[in-house]
């Protein structure tokens, strides 16, 4: 028998609704949920961590505009439970990689659109922001403007630096800070965005800049994590010390 296909749309949501609807079309008035032995407990979370797993992908399918006939969802679970299903698993198969082809050209036509969008934006907030008084462009791009000045050597990019700092997309949402966190930053400047690099480097001890990176400066066309492609970045930054690499002994 062939292995049935990864579950990872249908296959999944077809347990996620399952259990809780299927309990209140069979009776009226549901009876009280007993979670007090270890067994109701394991059962209990095997099905409650599928359903908000699946979750995820049924609103994706509907947000992508693919709605999704939840009443045949917890049908196709029942005649599975029982082995009664309507369609084989060859069947089935096919209609799901169809669905994930469909689904992937959905999201990649979404990228596409939410990515022209964000280029769009960020070169018009560059321009906006590089006019205002107090900021200054350098030649790759980079915007800062000093908010505080600092004193001292400013640091090279093989030093590693001690930073207080807030990131944001351009339209104020936050995505990284270390003030959250209630504390610094430790890192070589080798290892952070172009932006990072050459951006710290104009700062003494004690210095707070105002950063705005273009993406080229950033994570690019591929954006990382929370932040999408194409992003310009705002950063706030506070230099708190600096660090010279160390000098191997010599032998």
């Amino acid at each position: 028998m062939k292995p049935f296909y990864k579950l990872s749309l249908v296959a999944l949501a077809v347990v996620g609704l399952s259990a809780c609807n299927q309990e209140q079309a069979a009776k009226p008035v549901e009876a009280k949920l007993e979670l007090t032995t270890e067994a109701q407990k394991e059962a209990y979370s095997v099905g409650g961590s599928i359903g908000k797993y699946i979750s995820g992908h049924i609103k994706e399918q509907e947000e992508l505009g693919m709605p999704i006939d939840r009443k045949l969802i917890v049908k196709g679970f029942e005649h599975g439970l029982n082995d009664e299903m309507k369609l084989t698993e060859e069947e089935m198969q096919t209609v799901l990689q169809a669905l994930d082809q469909k689904l992937n050209e959905k999201r990649q036509a979404k990228a596409q659109e939410l990515a022209a969008k964000t280029v769009e934006e960020s070169q018009k907030y560059l321009e906006e922001n590089k006019a205002k008084e107090g900021v200054t462009v350098t030649e790759s791009g980079l915007q800062y403007e000093v908010l505080v000045a600092g004193e001292g050597d400013k640091p090279n990019a093989e030093d590693t630096v001690e930073v207080h700092y807030r990131g944001t997309l351009i339209d104020g949402t936050e995505f990284d800070s270390s003030y959250s966190r209630n504390q610094t930053a430790k890192f070589p400047l080798t290892r952070v965005i172009p932006g990072w690099t050459e951006g710290v480097q104009l700062m003494s001890p004690g210095a707070k800049y105002k950063f705005t990176i273009p993406s080229e400066l950033a994570y690019g066309e591929t954006g990382s994590g929370s932040i999408p492609p194409n992003s310009t970045l705002v950063f706030e930054v506070e230099l708190i010390s600096v660090a010279k690499p160390e000098v191997p002994a010599e032998q």
